[in-house]
Protein backbone atom coordinates (compact mmCIF):
# COMPACT_ATOMS: atom_id res chain seq x y z
CA UNK A 1 0.00 0.00 0.00
CA UNK A 2 1.28 3.48 -0.90
CA UNK A 3 1.87 5.67 2.10
CA UNK A 4 0.52 9.22 2.01
CA UNK A 5 3.14 11.77 3.07
CA UNK A 6 1.75 14.71 5.09
CA UNK A 7 4.26 17.15 3.53
CA UNK A 8 2.58 16.72 0.16
CA UNK A 9 -0.61 18.29 1.45
CA UNK A 10 1.31 21.41 2.47
CA UNK A 11 3.02 21.89 -0.91
CA UNK A 12 0.02 23.32 -2.85
CA UNK A 13 -0.81 25.52 0.15
CA UNK A 14 2.76 26.86 0.23
CA UNK A 15 2.56 27.76 -3.45
CA UNK A 16 -0.73 29.54 -2.86
CA UNK A 17 0.66 31.53 0.06
CA UNK A 18 3.80 32.43 -1.91
CA UNK A 19 1.68 33.72 -4.74
CA UNK A 20 -0.43 35.80 -2.36
CA UNK A 21 2.62 37.33 -0.67
CA UNK A 22 3.74 39.18 -3.84
CA UNK A 23 2.66 42.83 -3.81
CA UNK A 24 0.68 43.91 -6.87
CA UNK A 25 2.70 45.98 -9.30
CA UNK A 26 1.61 49.60 -9.54
CA UNK A 27 0.36 50.65 -12.95
CA UNK A 28 2.98 52.34 -15.10
CA UNK A 29 2.62 56.10 -15.24
CA UNK A 30 2.14 57.61 -18.64
CA UNK A 31 5.12 59.67 -19.74
CA UNK A 32 4.51 63.37 -19.48
CA UNK A 33 4.98 65.24 -22.74
CA UNK A 34 8.21 67.21 -22.95
CA UNK A 35 7.82 70.84 -21.98
CA UNK A 36 8.38 73.28 -24.84
CA UNK A 37 11.64 75.20 -24.71
CA UNK A 38 11.37 78.66 -23.19
CA UNK A 39 13.22 81.81 -24.30
CA UNK A 40 16.34 82.85 -22.41
CA UNK A 41 17.28 86.18 -20.88
CA UNK A 42 20.48 87.70 -22.19
CA UNK A 43 22.10 87.89 -18.77
CA UNK A 44 21.38 84.23 -17.98
CA UNK A 45 22.79 83.02 -21.31
CA UNK A 46 25.78 85.35 -20.98
CA UNK A 47 26.80 84.00 -17.59
CA UNK A 48 26.65 80.40 -18.84
CA UNK A 49 28.99 81.35 -21.68
CA UNK A 50 31.21 83.50 -19.45
CA UNK A 51 31.97 80.59 -17.12
CA UNK A 52 33.17 78.58 -20.10
CA UNK A 53 35.14 81.55 -21.48
CA UNK A 54 37.04 82.01 -18.20
CA UNK A 55 37.99 78.35 -18.30
CA UNK A 56 39.28 78.88 -21.83
CA UNK A 57 41.18 82.07 -20.98
CA UNK A 58 41.47 83.44 -17.41
CA UNK A 59 41.60 87.02 -18.73
CA UNK A 60 38.59 86.60 -21.06
CA UNK A 61 36.43 89.69 -21.58
CA UNK A 62 33.25 90.12 -23.55
CA UNK A 63 33.35 91.97 -26.85
CA UNK A 64 29.73 91.51 -27.92
CA UNK A 65 26.48 89.81 -26.99
CA UNK A 66 23.59 89.54 -29.43
CA UNK A 67 20.27 87.78 -29.64
CA UNK A 68 19.59 85.10 -32.26
CA UNK A 69 15.94 84.59 -33.18
CA UNK A 70 15.03 80.96 -33.87
CA UNK A 71 11.77 79.49 -35.17
CA UNK A 72 11.76 76.79 -32.49
CA UNK A 73 11.40 79.27 -29.59
CA UNK A 74 9.34 82.44 -29.69
CA UNK A 75 11.01 85.60 -28.37
CA UNK A 76 9.26 87.28 -25.48
CA UNK A 77 9.82 90.71 -23.88
CA UNK A 78 13.61 90.74 -23.99
CA UNK A 79 14.06 86.96 -23.88
CA UNK A 80 15.17 85.07 -26.99
CA UNK A 81 15.64 81.49 -28.13
CA UNK A 82 19.41 81.80 -28.49
CA UNK A 83 22.30 84.19 -27.81
CA UNK A 84 25.80 84.55 -29.19
CA UNK A 85 28.76 86.14 -27.41
CA UNK A 86 32.27 86.94 -28.58
CA UNK A 87 34.97 86.73 -25.92
CA UNK A 88 38.54 87.92 -26.36
CA UNK A 89 41.81 87.30 -24.54
CA UNK A 90 44.38 90.05 -24.56
CA UNK A 91 47.08 87.72 -23.23
CA UNK A 92 46.46 84.96 -25.75
CA UNK A 93 45.63 87.27 -28.65
CA UNK A 94 42.63 85.07 -29.42
CA UNK A 95 38.88 85.45 -29.79
CA UNK A 96 36.11 82.89 -29.52
CA UNK A 97 32.41 82.83 -30.41
CA UNK A 98 30.14 80.96 -28.02
CA UNK A 99 26.41 80.32 -28.34
CA UNK A 100 23.79 79.32 -25.80
CA UNK A 101 20.47 78.10 -27.16
CA UNK A 102 17.22 76.89 -25.64
CA UNK A 103 16.79 74.33 -28.45
CA UNK A 104 18.44 72.69 -31.43
CA UNK A 105 18.09 74.96 -34.43
CA UNK A 106 19.50 75.68 -37.85
CA UNK A 107 22.67 77.64 -38.47
CA UNK A 108 24.83 75.28 -36.39
CA UNK A 109 22.94 76.13 -33.19
CA UNK A 110 22.92 73.39 -30.57
CA UNK A 111 20.87 73.17 -27.39
CA UNK A 112 22.84 74.52 -24.46
CA UNK A 113 26.37 75.85 -24.80
CA UNK A 114 28.45 75.47 -27.94
CA UNK A 115 31.93 76.97 -28.38
CA UNK A 116 33.28 77.76 -31.82
CA UNK A 117 36.88 77.59 -32.95
CA UNK A 118 39.45 80.09 -31.74
CA UNK A 119 40.33 83.02 -33.98
CA UNK A 120 43.28 85.40 -33.91
CA UNK A 121 42.65 88.75 -32.24
CA UNK A 122 45.08 91.64 -32.17
CA UNK A 123 42.75 94.23 -30.70
CA UNK A 124 39.56 96.07 -31.65
CA UNK A 125 39.07 96.54 -35.39
CA UNK A 126 35.79 98.44 -35.19
CA UNK A 127 33.92 100.54 -32.66
CA UNK A 128 33.38 97.72 -30.14
CA UNK A 129 35.72 97.48 -27.16
CA UNK A 130 36.04 94.64 -24.60
CA UNK A 131 34.09 95.22 -21.40
CA UNK A 132 34.18 93.75 -17.92
CA UNK A 133 31.42 91.44 -16.76
CA UNK A 134 31.05 93.68 -13.68
CA UNK A 135 29.75 96.46 -15.94
CA UNK A 136 26.96 94.23 -17.28
CA UNK A 137 24.23 94.77 -14.67
CA UNK A 138 21.07 95.37 -16.70
CA UNK A 139 19.38 92.50 -18.53
CA UNK A 140 17.79 92.73 -21.96
CA UNK A 141 14.38 92.35 -20.32
CA UNK A 142 14.87 95.69 -18.55
CA UNK A 143 16.28 97.31 -21.70
CA UNK A 144 13.21 96.07 -23.57
CA UNK A 145 10.83 97.70 -21.07
CA UNK A 146 12.70 101.01 -21.30
CA UNK A 147 12.77 100.88 -25.10
CA UNK A 148 9.06 100.09 -25.27
CA UNK A 149 8.26 103.15 -23.19
CA UNK A 150 10.49 105.48 -25.19
CA UNK A 151 9.49 103.97 -28.53
CA UNK A 152 5.83 103.40 -27.75
CA UNK A 153 4.56 105.18 -30.88
CA UNK A 154 6.87 103.28 -33.22
CA UNK A 155 6.13 99.95 -31.52
CA UNK A 156 2.39 100.58 -31.81
CA UNK A 157 2.70 101.28 -35.53
CA UNK A 158 4.84 98.18 -36.13
CA UNK A 159 3.38 95.50 -33.83
CA UNK A 160 4.62 92.57 -35.94
CA UNK A 161 8.19 93.77 -36.41
CA UNK A 162 10.77 91.56 -34.64
CA UNK A 163 12.85 93.12 -31.88
CA UNK A 164 16.50 92.08 -31.49
CA UNK A 165 19.27 92.97 -29.06
CA UNK A 166 22.94 93.90 -29.31
CA UNK A 167 25.20 94.61 -26.33
CA UNK A 168 28.52 96.42 -26.95
CA UNK A 169 30.81 99.01 -25.45
CA UNK A 170 31.76 101.77 -27.87
CA UNK A 171 33.47 105.17 -27.49
CA UNK A 172 30.04 106.75 -27.81
CA UNK A 173 29.00 105.85 -24.25
CA UNK A 174 31.02 105.36 -21.03
CA UNK A 175 29.41 102.00 -20.23
CA UNK A 176 28.39 99.00 -22.34
CA UNK A 177 24.98 99.63 -23.84
CA UNK A 178 22.08 97.61 -25.14
CA UNK A 179 20.87 98.47 -28.60
CA UNK A 180 17.22 97.42 -28.87
CA UNK A 181 16.65 96.98 -32.59
CA UNK A 182 13.35 96.93 -34.46
CA UNK A 183 14.06 94.70 -37.46
CA UNK A 184 16.16 91.69 -38.40
CA UNK A 185 19.57 93.38 -37.98
CA UNK A 186 21.36 96.66 -37.38
CA UNK A 187 22.00 97.15 -41.10
CA UNK A 188 18.35 96.73 -42.07
CA UNK A 189 16.78 98.56 -39.13
CA UNK A 190 15.59 102.15 -39.30
CA UNK A 191 14.73 102.43 -35.62
CA UNK A 192 16.61 101.42 -32.47
CA UNK A 193 17.03 102.59 -28.89
CA UNK A 194 20.16 102.55 -26.70
CA UNK A 195 19.93 101.68 -23.00
CA UNK A 196 22.85 101.80 -20.56
CA UNK A 197 23.68 98.21 -19.50
CA UNK A 198 25.19 99.37 -16.20
CA UNK A 199 22.59 101.85 -14.96
CA UNK A 200 19.52 100.98 -17.04
CA UNK A 201 19.10 104.59 -18.17
CA UNK A 202 17.77 105.54 -21.59
CA UNK A 203 20.56 106.92 -23.77
CA UNK A 204 19.34 107.82 -27.26
CA UNK A 205 17.17 106.84 -30.21
CA UNK A 206 18.53 106.03 -33.66
CA UNK A 207 16.31 106.57 -36.71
Amino acid sequence: MTRFHPALTCFPLALLLAGCSEAPRPPEKAKEPAKPAEPLSGQYAFHQMYVYARGWAPDAEALRLQSIPIAEVKSQAGKCGAWEAIFVSQGMGRARRITFSAAEAGGNLHKGLFAGLEESWSGPRGQARPFSVAAFKIDATVAYETAMKKGADYARKHPDMPVNFLLEKTPRFPNPAWRVIWGESVSTSNYSIYVDATTGEYLTTMR
